[in-house]
């Protein structure tokens, strides 16, 4: 579940400063607030001249019913699975159609609904994410609702994004390039080229309110007159852009780790920074009082000046890990450690894979990054993860116009967030074929509610200033706090969030 959720963050080079097409609407924001933003295309789910759940051009995808049989490649018995169609394009439904993966997990009592979840990313699959989901839920949960999963719109099963071979990904993953560096922007363009020439009719219409919009259908499908809901981290942002297209059919939700919908992409950059950096300074003043098998040594300060020179001696020699073809690089070794920040369960494991580095040893920090990046030990990869990411984020988050400011910015999250702010103070998208088709802005969701948000005090990937910003976004809400470390709290809190979440439900 923890590799599931761990998805939020992508790195890559500067903007190379190309916009939308002629004619595009210019998102902005107040001068205050920052530069510029890049020039925005249209998506093609918002503005639709009627409601597609009354208007008969929609009729065939609303009116469906999921045929569930036996799940292929997913681990469980009791697991069902299915397919919905919904239009590619949304504001045109004669132009074709995709299916959207569907699972299941029958209630286990007396059922009284579907609890459709997302476990974030962008990239993360919902049908994957069932075999972990009984784990997170209350058997009280487990037995009142059909725990039903789904990949979104470009991700694995449904019209999932191809990009790099298993062997290009390998090398991508484990190259080491500072953000503007030359090799840095080649990755960036080679990627995005290979995106488009493999799913390049799909690229335009994987935006977050296409995804919302495919949801309906899926409540449609499922028979509920409302959507329940469960979203974790970027699952947040899907849920209450439903909310916001769907007012009227939100049921339950729960919207835990949230992203803040009002955020340009650099602001979602250094927020995460930021708490990266915060985290990191937890785990480190943890492993110290902890003592016995910690790396590291004197304060807090100078803890994070070893890790740091870690870093610096893997990129001037990779380290050894039992194969000579995958050295541990100082990528894979950035990658292992941020994801050990996700989840401080995992905080002795990564005392003890950074002792073995610091020893000469890469293998227990590279199967880690291997996990992040849900790498097979054959070499194949389990989900496009990797590249979905992309595929969402840079249709939903415009970057900033100003090449220049771009440098200084990275620059400066360099300076302020040492530990990660140099891998995360870039844009992947800097050659996305598509432009982004988002503003920036503030969800409301007049009408529905109430809402639960969620947000943890120590999240590094959704910090918690995210959820206080959504709580007041949303027109009726209810804010619960967990005070304590790693990303998000539903199934992890230890009692205090689930009683209350669970009593909602």
């Amino acid at each position: 579940a923890v590799l599931l959720l761990g998805g939020c963050t992508s790195s890559g080079t500067e903007p190379d400063g190309e916009g939308g097409p002629d004619g595009a609407p210019t998102a902005s924001v107040p001068e205050e607030q920052g530069p510029q933003l890049e020039e925005l295309g249209t998506s093609a789910a918002v503005d639709l001249p009627s409601d597609p759940a009354e208007d008969p051009a929609y009729a065939s995808y609303y009116e469906q019913d999921i045929e569930w049989g036996p799940c292929e490649d997913v681990d469980g018995p009791e697991l069902e699975c299915g397919t919905v169609t919904v239009p590619l394009a949304w504001n045109d439904p004669g132009a074709g159609d995709i299916e959207v993966a569907v699972a299941q997990l029958p209630a286990s009592g007396d059922r009284t609904g579907s609890l459709v979840t997302n476990p974030g990313g962008p990239g993360g699959s919902g049908v994957n994410f069932l075999e972990s989901l009984p784990y997170l839920v209350s058997p009280e949960i487990r037995g009142a609702y059909d725990l039903v999963g789904f990949d979104p719109r470009g991700i694995q099963r449904s019209a999932g994004v191809e990009c790099l071979s298993d062997e290009e990904t390998d090398e991508y993953l484990a190259a080491t390039g500072e953000p503007g560096s030359a090799e840095t922007d080649e990755w960036s363009a080679r990627i995005a080229e290979a995106c488009e020439a493999h799913s390049g009719d799909v690229l335009p219409y994987l935006d977050t309110y296409s995804a919302a919009r495919d949801m309906d259908v899926l409540r449609a499908a499922l028979g509920s007159e409302q959507l329940d809901y469960l979203g974790y981290s970027y699952g947040t942002y899907l849920g209450a852009s439903y909310a916001e297209l769907h007012p009227d059919r939100v049921g339950r939700f729960v919207l835990d780790g949230a992203v803040d919908p009002s955020l340009p992409m650099n602001e979602f950059v250094a927020g995460q920074a930021g708490g990266f950096e915060q985290a990191t300074e937890a785990f480190l003043a943890n492993c110290l009082e902890v003592g016995t098998g910690c790396p590291f040594k004197g304060s807090e300060d100078e803890a994070k000046q070893q890790l740091h020179a870690l870093f610096a001696t893997i990129d001037a020699g990779p380290l050894g890990t039992g194969d000579p073809d995958r050295p541990l690089t100082g990528a894979l070794a950035r990658s292992a450690v941020l994801m050990l920040m996700y989840e401080d369960g995992l905080w002795e494991m990564g005392r003890t894979s950074i002792s073995a580095a610091m020893n000469g040893d890469g293998a227990p920090l590279l199967r880690i990054a291997d996990l992040s990046a849900e790498r097979s030990g054959d070499g194949t990869y389990r989900t496009n993860s990797t590249f979905a990411i992309s595929a969402v984020n840079c249709l939903d988050h415009p970057g900033i116009a100003d090449e220049e400011w771009v440098a200084q910015e990275a620059e400066r999250l360099s300076e302020e967030f040492p530990t990660f702010g140099p891998m995360l103070g870039g844009d992947s998208c800097a050659h996305w074929p598509v432009p982004p088709l988002r503003e920036p802005a503030p969800i409301s969701a007049e009408g529905a509610g109430p809402i639960v948000v969620i947000g943890t005090t120590g999240d590094p990937a959704t910090p918690y200033a995210w959820s206080e910003s959504l709580a007041e976004q949303l027109d009726d809400s209810v804010l619960l706090t967990f005070e304590g470390d790693g990303h998000t709290a539903y199934g992890r809190s230890g009692g205090c969030i689930e009683e209350h979440v669970d009593a909602y439900l």
